[in-house]
């Protein structure tokens, strides 16, 4: 009696494990793409407008209040 198809992985249940280690691969990889994408994103510093910078440079005193208030009716035309 030959039972050489016991041991062929495409006998049985073999398909399975092939399937679950692919998933398993995916899956991983997929999660942790996803962290590594989430953590970049929330760990940079928010980017400043340009009224922040400007409020910044005039809190400061690095121009006085009629730059400041020529430049902010430059930054806020439509």
């Amino acid at each position: 009696m030959d039972h050489s198809y016991l041991n062929n992985w495409s006998f049985g249940w073999g398909w399975f494990i092939w399937f679950a280690v692919i998933f398993f691969l995916f899956s991983t990889l997929g999660n942790w793409g996803y962290t590594y994408r989430a953590h970049r994103r929330f760990d940079q510093a928010p980017a400043k407008d340009a009224f922040a910078i400007l409020s910044e440079r005039y809190a400061r005193g690095e121009i006085n209040r009629e730059e400041f208030a020529r430049m902010r009716t430059e930054i806020t035309k439509p």
